[in-house]
């Protein structure tokens, strides 16, 4: 969650009153880097007297008291600064966060802030081959309405809908796909899609689980099975999934007859297979500065490494051997060769998600990515870690699935092992943090789970032999 002060035009609104004119001081509310809402502190106080009402005041966080005074310009970020904590801690409770109360806060303030009537419009939701579905919808639906909108389209049974979910992507150019992030509970699809104002955002439907053994359940049914199949396609054309010469020769042969399970069979042989891949990004390991694809996949992040002599790396690293991750933002100067402040139109907002890897056995290290869709990674990371809660503790994960379809996850399997993690610094302590972001859940010990002892996730030939492997909340807020 990112708070923004109040700086120019678009962040005051003036009210006449008693003959003088004052200014109402609103905040703006932005989700990876993009206007969601606009707010002002009466409306978030109202918010918090509505939770402790409903949950509390042992359960809500304190709220920032009143001022009788004019504020300061320095009292004034200092509330901000407040405001913004406080509605990071609000998201990051696995009870309150996942409210409605909460959800439909946010949702009403970002349909008035884009100032979109509530009305029926036709919706294009896209499909992994490259079709269409519309669907009609209000502007004030949510993304659950969204997606059982596109289920009962498509004819996708109720037991499988919460193993699909919309993601905001951007179409380049070149055809090439990034993944924006998941849409999440406290939005509109088409308000956020709208707000966007670019033909080159689109909602896509996808699965939206990691672990292969649950192809099986989608497969069993034959739209399931088409959206798979279309899936499936469109990674291997994408090059996002490995594939041989003999192995595209036989891929191409069952294309050709319809052979879609067996298409599917084979494909989930190939490396890769069901791998979100991100956009080029930067890392810190194993050296700074060293280019970095990512992909995350088979409960890991996989690295492809460019190191600063042009050597290519690969290695992988294991979520369960992840103590921690935390994503954070900073705003930082557009290169202009000058040295001035950043200002709103001299400023872009960095995004970093780091994690602490138990790189051997009594040796943790942070690993840093820098990259726009951190929090993309950060939410990938976060449902590897409730499918293999939910594994280990014996649960369905159909169950989970709809939970998640419903709203959030309620992690009562995991709570010992799963917990809401504090505002967290930068990673790197001598750079000033001037914005704060912990995505939901963002922390996570899993030693508890961890069932590899192998010293091979990373093979010998990859990254430096100094590194001995073992085995990182919308979008949230």
């Amino acid at each position: 969650l990112h708070l923004a002060g109040p700086a120019n035009e678009n962040r005051k609104e003036g009210k006449q009153l008693r003959g003088d004119m004052r200014w109402i001081l609103a905040y703006n509310i932005h989700v990876n880097g993009v206007l969601h809402c606009r707010v002002r502190y009466s409306q978030l106080l109202g918010l918090h007297e509505q939770m402790k009402k409903e949950y509390g005041s042992n359960v809500v966080p304190a709220f920032p008291p009143k001022k009788i005074f004019t504020l300061t310009p320095a009292e004034v970020e200092q509330r901000r600064e407040q405001l913004e904590k406080y509605m990071q801690a609000v998201r990051q409770d696995p009870l309150l966060g996942a409210s409605e109360m909460f959800n439909s806060f946010l949702r009403k303030a970002q349909q008035e802030t884009q100032q979109i009537p509530t009305e029926e419009v036709a919706l294009d939701i896209c499909l992994s081959n490259g079709q269409k579905v519309t669907v009609n919808i209000l502007t004030s639906d949510q993304t659950e309405d969204v997606l059982d909108a596109v289920a009962t389209k498509l004819d996708l049974p109720d037991d499988l809908v919460g193993y699909f979910s919309l993601f905001l992507v951007r179409e380049g150019v070149d055809g090439g796909l990034t993944f924006v992030r998941k849409l999440q509970e406290f939005e509109l699809p088409y308000v956020s899609i709208t707000s966007l104002r670019s033909s080159e955002f689109h909602i896509l439907l996808r699965k939206s689980y990691w672990d292969m053994a649950y192809d099986s359940d989608v497969m069993d049914n034959r739209i399931g099975l088409n959206l798979l199949y279309a899936q499936t396609v469109s990674d291997i054309e994408r090059g996002w999934v490995l594939v041989n010469k003999d192995q595209h020769r036989q891929l191409k042969s069952l294309q050709e007859k319809g052979s879609k399970k067996e298409f599917i069979h084979l494909g989930q042989t190939l490396k890769y297979y069901g791998y979100i891949k991100f956009d080029p990004c930067v890392t810190d390991f194993p050296e700074k500065g060293c280019q970095v694809i990512v992909s995350a996949g088979n409960n890991e992040l996989n690295f492809h490494v460019k190191l600063p002599n042009e050597q290519m790396k690969e290695g992988s690293f294991k979520v369960t051997r992840m103590r921690c991750w935390r994503v954070t933002s900073s705003q930082v100067p557009i290169a202009n060769g000058t040295t001035n402040p950043c200002s709103s139109a001299k400023c872009e907002v960095k995004l970093e998600l780091a994690f602490e890897y138990l790189m051997s056995k009594d040796r943790l290290q942070w690993v840093t990515i820098t990259s726009q869709q951190a929090i993309m990674m950060s939410i990938c990371l976060q449902s590897m870690v409730d499918e293999l809660m939910v594994k280990k503790s014996g649960g369905s994960v159909k169950k989970m699935l709809r939970k998640r379809h419903n709203g959030s996850i309620h992690r009562s399997d995991s709570q010992q092992a799963v917990k809401s993690p504090p505002l967290l610094d930068s990673p790197d302590p001598n750079r000033e943090q001037v914005v704060k972001l912990s995505t939901k859940l963002s922390t996570v010990s899993l030693r508890g789970i961890s069932a590899s002892n192998s010293a091979n996730d990373i093979s010998r030939n990859d990254f430096h032999g100094n590194y001995a492997f073992e085995g990182i909340g919308d979008d949230d807020l």
